[in-house]
Formats: structure tokens, sequence, C-alpha cells
């Protein structure tokens, strides 16, 4: 099969013919029709998360069709679309993983990351942590759900009921959770580079009550903010735009340094928390609520070949929406 292969951090993936993997008990081969490129796809290839598997195969957001069934594997049925998230593995047997917070596990394997993933014709994937996929969206619209969309609303969850929340970073993920956010009944207010009216405009397309730069104030205190963009700098930002009892949730799995700030901008019992990675609980509730929204994404498409475009473009924050490898 063709696969980009990552063998070093900070270097381009390389196209490469590598053997068709095999499923193991309990696993599923699955022929990729697409995958969408995530941020921390970017974080891995530039060496910003340690140790990776190497050679490695990025992706983590991925669609296809079950090829083939390992032993034990009764879940599925040969032909059944399916998602591979990036929550690849737990022990199942860890005091998180007993108490259901299973995102939490110390020996945790995660697609695309210490895992093989996407990026290529076929997957193996561990069966009891793919996704059924019988929505109406085709294979290419459905992929940005399994990462962008579940990681937004596990940060959706966790900022609570706030009626008024912004969004810092309107790229991949957050035009999916101000879709979700609306139909909530939330209102929306996005922030963006500055100066980037496109990604303004689109937030306002999508129902964003108010759009503008991330070092800009909304017009009225808000109740939760979800920092999407790995920008340290925006946490305190962040906080000094919410009200009393105001949470940042912090989205990504990679940040850069948050910068020291007053007291006073955290007082009055403001949070800070991060979201790590998800829980298969999370996936089931959002593929359940996404068609009901219904949640439409954007999305750029690129060949498999085109994998390093597709990061550079990312990377450059040149996309509107997700980009996409169309494999199938």
């Amino acid at each position: 099969m063709r696969a980009m292969v990552l063998d070093r951090p900070n270097q381009p993936l390389t196209l490469r013919e590598v053997a068709t993997p095999a499923p193991g008990a309990g696993q599923v081969l699955v022929k990729t029709s697409a995958c969408a490129v995530c941020r921390t796809d970017l974080h891995v290839v530039d060496g910003e998360l340690p140790n990776p598997k190497l050679p490695l195969v990025p992706g983590h957001e991925i669609v296809g069709h079950v090829a083939a069934l390992g032993d034990g594997v009764d879940r599925f049925q040969i032909g059944e679309r399916v998602g591979i998230p990036w929550l690849g593995w737990t022990c199942g047997e860890c005091e998180y993983c007993r108490a259901n917070r299973e995102n939490l596990c110390d020996r945790a394997r995660f697609t695309g990351y210490t895992i093989d993933g996407g990026y290529a014709e076929f997957t193996v994937a561990d069966a009891r942590f793919c996704f059924p996929l019988p929505g109406p969206l085709d294979d290419v619209s459905a992929a940005p759900l399994l990462c962008a969309g579940l990681i937004g609303f596990r940060s959706l969850r966790l900022a609570g009921d706030a009626p008024r929340i912004g969004l810092y970073g309107f790229g991949a993920a957050a035009h999916i959770v101000a879709q979700v956010a609306r139909y909530q009944g939330r209102q929306v207010y996005a922030f963006t580079r500055p100066g980037d009216t496109q990604a303004q405009d689109f937030a306002r397309r999508l129902g964003a009550v108010w759009a503008g730069d991330s070092h800009q104030s909304p017009p009225e205190p808000l109740d939760a903010a979800i920092i999407f963009a790995p920008t340290g700098p925006l946490v305190p930002a962040a906080l000094r735009v919410l009200r009393k009892g105001g949470t940042v949730v912090c989205g990504g799995i990679h940040m850069s340094d948050i910068p020291s700030f007053p007291y006073r901008d955290l007082w009055h019992e403001r949070t800070i928390r991060s979201v790590a990675n998800l829980t298969r609980e999370d996936g089931h509730e959002f593929l359940a609520l996404a068609p009901k929204v219904p949640v439409q994404t954007t999305t750029v498409t690129y060949p498999l070949d085109q994998a390093n475009e597709a990061l550079h473009d990312l990377r450059s924050g040149h996309l509107t929406g997700t980009a996409v490898l169309a494999i199938g």
C-alpha cells in the first residue's frame, strides 16, 4: 500500500510503498477513504510532542470501511463504515480507566502518534476504539468529526452551561463547536489572528454574534472561552474578557508557555482548565448529536501524496475549515 511516512521529526513526510498491515486479535483492518489533517499532526511532525513511534504513519481523523476482521471481533462487518479517533487503546485497569476517565490512562496509545495512523491506504485499529459512522455526511466531510469535532465537543462540555462563549482560533474545531453551541442556544463570539477578516467572516456565516481580533474585547463579558490556537498568551487575554466565575478551557494537546499575568485577572473564581484527549463516551454522544444539529464541515481536499502541502497550509494559517486527505 502507499503511505506517507515520518522518519524523523522536523522532516517532510515521504511517500512510500509499505506492506499492508494485518489485523491482530481484537483489531480491524480499515481501507482508508479520508483522513483529516489535525494541528496535533503538526505537533508530531514538528517535534513538539515527544517520543513518537518512528517510523510513523501520522493521522488520527480517519474514515474508512472495514476490510478484514481480527480474531474475536464481532462489533463490525466487512464493508461497514467506521471512524478511527486519536485515542487508540487504553489499559482498562488503572485508576483512571476504572473511574471512566480513560482519557487520562497512563498507558494509553494514540493513533498517528504511538500507533500508525491514517495517512495511508489501509490502517489497523483496535475495534473497541472505532466508531460506526452511519450518518449522512460523505467520507471527506465526516473525517473532521473524529478529532476537531470530538475534542471541540469535550471542550464545550467542560466550559459548562455558559450562555456566551468565546472561541479563540476559528479553524477546524471552532467551526464545528460554533454549530453545536448555536444548536444549544448559546451565543458565540469568535476571536481570530489580528486582521484575519476571512476567518471572521467565516465565523459570522456560522452564526457568531461577534467576530474580531484576539486582542480585542467583545461587546459584553463572556461566561466561558475555549482556546484552540496553541498560543499561551491567549490564556490571560481570555481571562480578561470573562465575567466573574467564568472558565477558560485550553483545548489543545500542546501550547506555548502561558506568560505571567496579574492575580486580579484570575480572581473572582475564574478558572483555567485543559482538555486531555477524549473518551469513547464523548465519541458516542457527539456522533449521535452531530446529525441533529446538523453539523456541516468545511473542507479542503488534498491527495495522499500532497500531505506535506496540507500540513504546510495548516501551519501557515491558509485554511478555512479543515484539510482532508482524500485517499479512497
